[in-house]
């Protein structure tokens, strides 16, 4: 249970954790009113033993821990007793310090001590063993600690929590004081974690203006930015400014100006997209322009391996991997080992893998040196298998310099192949594209593959549908469906669902790899999908309930949301583990199913790799998850950007296949039901899928065709037709 809000003074007995990274602290206090020492759990840029600590925050029940005090802030002061300074300076904090010394200074000066320190730290040679060099030590640690506590106080005062007050001061060091009084909104820019209505309140205790100018630019970016993760490349100036000037209550004349102000700057770009004024952030911009230029650059010319007779080629890959070619495919092969580019698009079932091992294969007889890639760990290792060679993710055929902060492989240091195969073209956004294109050199060849059906990338863009939409890159569509493919349920209703018919939803026999339950009411659908996941399936298959069976939702939020049906799903799966630790609101244990949710290089996790805890340390507040057999350690703090993946939605399920699906359907998705959605989350089971929900909400997803309209330029940009309006000069390179 958790009380409400409270408050905490005490002097630190014991440093039991302290993340010198993160600000992430676990300290036993020996608190005014209680008898025994209290754990209090927060953040603070640096603590030691002795210090005076007074915290605002509650007291919550660990079931591991016991009784903890969780702030939410905390602030430190000197200690003000003989016993707590020496313990003070004895705890190493200060450099030159240790307990021999700390000992010393304390007989000699007493409670004014940190005065001496401060004010005559020359008076400190007085004291037998302390010389010059010692002095300076003593000096410099103290004023470094003074500058960091300066901060702290300062940031804390200004409403920052302190966990977000750590960020700023890692981040902007002695200058944060100046840096976030001159524009606290530069920190939504500079910071992973503070967004625009933290700063904006930040602001507010710093007495800038509402209606000021600068408020209203970081305030347009910011909309702008909400609308690039809802995918948009850009956005519709007139949009934009309607959407600014509801969340900012400010006038639109300011929102105009301060819209000028970022586009004069060069933070914003203006464009014509389909007779429409529209703004990009000139990042985003500078990658779709430059995606369209090199994909321009590469088209032209022979491929590096010089002429292969395709129909012999054809022949030959046919009696090497023993089967044989549809027309379509064979044209496909053709125009690949012909083409610079070629874009191979199709639903399941239509043979996008045979045509990709036949190309391969063909290639690799010729002694080409290639590259396999997909953005997904797990739609790597599945090219791997399906190839019979390597293939990496993306991210991982990039490298990761982190010394640079960059991409290892770039225009300086492009790639050495003269074959690029991307997989799963579909989940690419523009951003991943850029980058990978910028490493492609001009000489090789590339063949995009992808279900272009599917829903678009998380990141902006819909970068595959962009590249057919122009007309400009040659395209191949698989549309025949393989015998052997259409004696399965899941292909056949997949392609149903995509051409806008609805599936046979009437009970189906046991052996049938798709079933649909109808279930009208939330919590009877939440007990149906915890009985298929946890019993039903399992037995039937001969399955993992946690590592084969992947709940996926049209959405997170809600009852059927993938948030709410993950902690069912966790106490039905992993009832009673050893050890738990709570952060972030997410309560984790060894053995749970796990998903990045944002890139890590440092780790070399990316969003959407799944992975399973093996192992939580409480003592070194680490856990350790396993990714496909590689071990990654988390510190008990970097956790945020881990969530529980037992339940996970279509979106993060991109590029994944799984050996069963259990998929709710019900009209409280109902701003999501879209035919795209639904068709790709039928498409990642490989054994069984199963729907759960109403028969309602499955006409509505198949009715709704309109996709969502995702604005961006590519496609024309591609072809030409792209109209400049007030902008920088000259493109972005």
């Amino acid at each position: 249970m958790t009380s409400t809000q409270d408050n905490l003074q005490g002097s630190v007995e014991r440093v039991t954790f302290h993340s010198a990274d993160t600000g992430y602290c676990v300290l036993r206090v020996k608190a005014k009113g209680r008898k025994d020492p209290v754990t209090l759990v927060g953040h603070l840029a640096s603590v030691s033993a002795g210090e005076y600590v007074e915290a605002a925050g509650s007291w919550a029940q660990h079931r591991d821990f016991g009784l903890q005090f969780k702030a939410n802030h905390i602030k430190t002061v000197h200690p003000s007793t003989i016993e707590g300074i020496e313990k003070y300076l004895g705890s190493g904090m200060i450099k030159g310090i240790g307990p021999h010394f700390a000992k010393k200074l304390v007989k000699a000066f007493g409670v004014e001590v940190f005065d001496v320190i401060d004010k005559t730290p020359e008076t400190l040679r007085t004291v037998p063993g302390i010389g010059p060099v010692r002095v300076r030590k003593i000096t410099t640690a103290w004023k470094d600690q003074k500058v960091v506590r300066d901060i702290m106080v300062f940031l804390q005062s200004h409403g920052v929590s302190t966990s977000k007050a750590v960020r700023i001061y890692k981040t902007y060091g002695d200058a944060a004081i100046t840096r976030v009084s001159a524009n606290p909104y530069q920190l939504a820019r500079d910071i992973h974690g503070i967004g625009f209505k933290s700063a904006d309140l930040i602001a507010g205790h710093l007495g800038i203006d509402k209606n000021s100018v600068v408020r209203a630019r970081a305030g347009v970016n910011h909309v702008l930015m909400e609308r690039v993760s809802d995918g948009h490349c850009a956005y519709p100036e007139e949009e934009l400014l309607e959407q600014s000037a509801a969340l900012l209550e400010i006038d639109p004349v300011i929102l105009k100006e301060a819209i000028a102000l970022e586009v004069g700057d060069g933070y914003l770009v203006r464009e014509e997209i389909e007779q429409r004024s529209c703004l990009y952030t000139a990042g985003i911009f500078k990658h779709e322009y430059e995606v369209a230029e090199r994909l321009s650059r590469l088209l032209p010319g022979d491929p590096p391996w010089g002429a292969i007779a395709a129909e012999k080629a054809v022949e030959w890959v046919e009696k090497k991997l023993s089967m044989e070619l549809a027309p379509l495919q064979k044209e496909a092969v053709a125009r690949a080992l012909a083409s610079k580019l070629l874009i191979v698009t199709g639903g399941p079932g239509t043979g996008k893998t045979t045509l990709t091992r036949a190309i391969l294969t063909i290639l690799a007889a010729k002694g080409v040196s290639m590259a396999l890639c997909s953005p997904t760990g797990r739609a790597a290792k599945r090219l791997s298998e399906c190839a019979g060679m390597e293939a990496k993710t993306i991210h991982r055929l990039l490298g990761f310099d982190p010394k640079k902060g960059g991409f290892l492989h770039n225009e300086e240091n492009p790639f050495s192949f003269d074959f690029l195969l991307i997989d799963e073209a579909s989940m690419v956004d523009v951003s991943l594209m850029y980058h990978l294109l910028r490493a492609v050199p001009r000489r090789a060849a590339i063949v995009v593959v992808g279900d272009v059906d599917q829903i678009p990338s998380v990141g902006p863009g819909a970068v595959l549908g962009s590249l057919i939409e122009s007309g400009r890159l040659p395209t191949v569509r698989l549309t025949q469906i393989f015998r052997q493919a259409a004696q399965s349920a899941i292909i056949v209703s997949a392609h149903r669902i995509n051409g806008g018919t609805i599936p046979d939803l009437r009970s189906q026999p046991k052996e049938s790899d798709f079933h649909f339950i109808e279930s009208n009411e939330p919590e009877p659908t939440i007990a149906k999908i915890l009985d298929l996941v946890k019993t039903r399936i399992p037995r039937h298959l001969g399955i993992d309930a946690i590592r084969d069976i992947q709940v996926l939702c049209p959405m997170s939020r809600g009852a059927l949301g993938a948030r709410a049906l993950n902690l069912e799903l966790q106490k039905a799966l992993n009832p009673a583990p050893s050890v738990t630790v709570e952060r972030y609101g997410t309560v984790f244990a060894p053995g749970d199913k796990v998903m990045v949710t944002v890139n890590d290089y440092d780790k070399e996790v990316f969003n959407g790799d799944i992975g399973f805890i093996t192992k939580l340390d409480p003592i070194e507040h680490e856990a350790s998850i396993d990714f496909d057999g590689r071990e990654v350690i988390f510190d008990f703090s970097e956790l945020d950007i881990v969530s529980l993946a037992y339940a996970t939605t279509v979106h993060k399920s991109q590029g994944s296949e799984y050996p069963a699906v259990v998929m709710p359907v019900a009209m409280q998705h109902f701003m999501m039901l879209k035919r795209n959605l639904l068709y790709t989350g039928v498409t990642r089971g490989k054994k069984l899928v199963v729907l759960v929900g109403q028969k309602k909400a499955m006409a509505i997803a198949i009715k709704s065709a309109n996709q969502g309209k995702r604005w961006n330029n590519l496609a024309a940009r591609l072809v030409g037709e792209s109209r400049r309006g007030s902008a920088p000069g000259g493109c972005p390179k």
